[in-house]
C-alpha cells in the first residue's frame, strides 16, 4: 500500500464487501434491487473474460425467472443478435444455437460467438418453451443487439423484408439505398468519401426510407399477432440502424467525441425503442437486462470520458430514468484475456497484468477477498473514501499490456459510475466456439529478446 489512506480504505472494503462464494445466493443483493427496475445494466472489464460472461448470465437468468425480465439487450449489431432473437423463440426449425451464433461474422467473432453466450441462448430457448410457451398469450423472454455497425446487413434485411411483402416498396428501398453500394463492405470508406468530396452524402433518401417504412409501408402490412409485431419492430429497426451508422460512419472524420456520442445515443434510443415495444405488446413497464462494457454502462459524468464530453448509456439512464436504472460493474486484477492486438487481428489468450498502483483494481486487490460484491449505494466508510478520482482499467477486444497506462486506465469516482461492482482476483479468457477461430498463445513475455 501507497498510502495510510490506501490502508484504511482496503480494511473498509473488506468489512462492506459481500463475499461470493461461487453460489446462486451471492446474487441476491442485485436481484432484490433489480426489482421493479427498468434498465439492469451490467457491465465487464474485458470483452473476453470468461467469469464477466457466466456471473452476468447468471444474474440474468435470475432476473428472469424471479422478477420478470422481458428482454436480454446486448452490445451487438441488431440483425446478427436478432438471429438469436429467432432461437430463443424457438422460430428456427430445429436451428442449434451454434447456427445461431453463426450470424456473427464480424470482428471480435469470440464477443457473442463463444460457450458462455451459447450456454446462455440455450438455456433461455429451454425457458421459454417450458415456461412461457405453456402460457396462452405469454410473451417469450427476447434477445436483441443495440449497437450500430450493422450499415450493410441492415439495408438487406430492409430491402429483403420488402420484397416478400410489398415490391414495389423494396424497389423504392433499393433505389434510396442505391448511393450506399459501393461503400457496404467498407462503411469507412464511405465517411471518408463525403469528407473529401468525392461523393454526395446518403442522409436524406435514408430518412426519406425509414418515413416511408414507419407511416406508409408498415401501416398498411397487418401485424395481427406478437410475431408480426415482433418482425416490424425487427424492419423499423433495421432502417434506424442504416439512418445512425450512416451518420456514424459520416462523424468518425470529424472527431472522436462525436462519432462515440452518436453510437451511445444510438444504443440508448434502441432502448427505449424496446422498452415501448415490450409495454405496446404485454400492456404493461417490463425489464430490460444490458450486457455491454463497463464504459458503457458506467455513468461517464464522473470520468474521464465526461470531462471530453462524451456520454454514454449508463449516464443516460441515470439522468432519464434514476428510480429505475440500475448499473453493475466488474472489475479484476490478473489472468488471461482473449483479445486482439490491433483490430480486425485474430484473437490471442493475452495475460492480464497486475494493476497499476493507485488504481481501483489494485485496491480491490488487496482486500481480503478474493471474490467480493460491493453495494455503492451506501454510504459508508469505504464508499467515502473510494469517492475520489482513481485510475480504473478498461480492456476492450484490443489489449496493449506494453503501452497499458496510456491504452486501458482512465480516471473515475467509482461510487459515482456504479450502483454495486463485483470484483474478482484472477479471471480466465473467454472461450471462442469451436467453429469460430481459436485465440492465438500469446508470445512469452520475453519474446523476441528472451531476456
Amino acid at each position: 500500500m501507497n498510502s495510510d489512506v490506501d490502508k484504511r480504505t482496503v480494511k473498509a472494503i473488506g468489512e462492506a464487501a459481500l463475499p461470493l462464494h461461487g453460489i446462486a445466493d451471492d446474487y441476491d443483493t442485485i436481484v432484490e434491487a433489480a426489482r421493479g427496475k427498468t434498465f439492469v445494466m451490467i457491465g465487464e472489464a474485458s470483452h473476453g473474460t470468461r467469469e464477466f460472461y457466466r456471473i452476468r448470465a447468471e444474474i440474468t437468468r435470475r432476473l428472469i425467472e424471479e422478477a420478470g425480465f422481458a428482454a436480454v439487450a446486448v452490445e451487438a449489431d441488431w440483425p446478427d443478435a436478432f438471429a438469436i432473437n429467432r432461437y430463443v423463440w424457438n422460430l428456427s426449425n430445429g436451428g442449434t444455437a451454434e447456427d445461431a451464433l453463426a450470424a456473427f461474422q464480424r470482428f471480435p467473432l469470440w464477443m457473442w460467438a463463444n460457450t458462455e453466450v451459447r450456454d446462455f441462448i440455450r438455456w433461455l430457448a429451454d425457458f421459454n418453451h417450458e415456461t412461457r410457451g405453456s402460457k396462452q398469450g405469454s410473451r417469450p423472454v427476447g434477445f436483441y443487439g443495440i449497437d450500430l455497425y450493422s450499415l450493410a446487413n441492415s439495408a438487406h434485411a430492409v430491402i429483403d423484408y420488402l420484397e416478400r411483402h410489398d415490391p414495389s416498396a423494396a424497389k423504392r428501398a433499393r433505389q434510396r439505398y442505391a448511393c450506399l453500394d459501393n461503400f457496404l463492405e467498407e462503411p469507412h470508406r464511405y465517411g471518408q468519401s463525403v469528407e473529401f468530396g468525392l461523393t454526395s452524402s446518403c442522409e436524406q433518401a435514408i430518412i426519406e426510407q425509414l418515413l416511408d417504412l414507419q407511416h406508409e409501408i408498415l401501416p398498411r402490412l397487418s401485424a395481427s399477432d406478437a410475431l408480426s409485431e415482433e418482425q416490424h419492430f425487427f424492419i423499423e429497426q433495421n432502417a434506424k440502424v442504416v439512418l445512425n451508422a450512416e451518420e456514424y460512419y459520416r462523424l468518425m472524420f470529424s472527431g472522436r467525441v462525436s462519432s462515440w456520442n452518436l453510437r451511445d445515443g444510438h444504443m440508448f434510443e434502441t432502448l427505449e425503442a424496446l422498452q415501448s415495444h415490450l409495454r405496446h405488446q404485454s400492456g404493461k413497464p417490463e425489464g430490460i437486462v444490458v450486457w455491454a462494457h463497463n464504459s458503457h454502462i458506467g455513468n461517464a459524468a464522473d470520468t474521464d470520458m465526461g470531462r471530453r464530453g462524451e456520454f454514454n448509456i449508463g449516464q443516460l439512464a441515470r439522468e432519464k430514468y434514476p428510480e429505475s436504472s440500475l448499473l453493475i460493474g466488474f472489475t479484476t486484477a490478473t489472468g488471461e484475456v482473449t483479445a486482439a492486438t490491433n483490430w480486425d487481428e485474430p484473437g490471442q489468450r493475452k495475460r492480464v497484468r497486475s494493476p497499476l498502483d493507485g488504481s481501483y483494481e489494485a485496491l480491490f486487490q488487496s482486500v481480503q477477498h478474493e471474490r467480493f460484491l460491493l453495494d455503492l449505494r451506501q454510504r459508508n466508510a469505504a464508499t467515502e473514501l473510494l469517492d475520489e478520482p482513481r485510475l480504473h482499467r478498461a480492456i476492450g477486444v484490443i489489449y496493449r499490456p506494453e503501452t497499458e497506462r496510456q491504452s486501458h486506465y482512465f480516471y473515475s469516482r467509482l461510487p459515482r459510475q456504479y450502483d454495486m461492482v463485483l470484483h474478482l482476483d484472477e479471471t480466465h479468457a473467454l472461450e471462442p466456439l469451436a467453429n469460430a477461430p481459436a485465440p492465438e498463445r500469446e508470445p512469452p513475455e520475453t519474446y523476441p529478446s528472451g531476456l
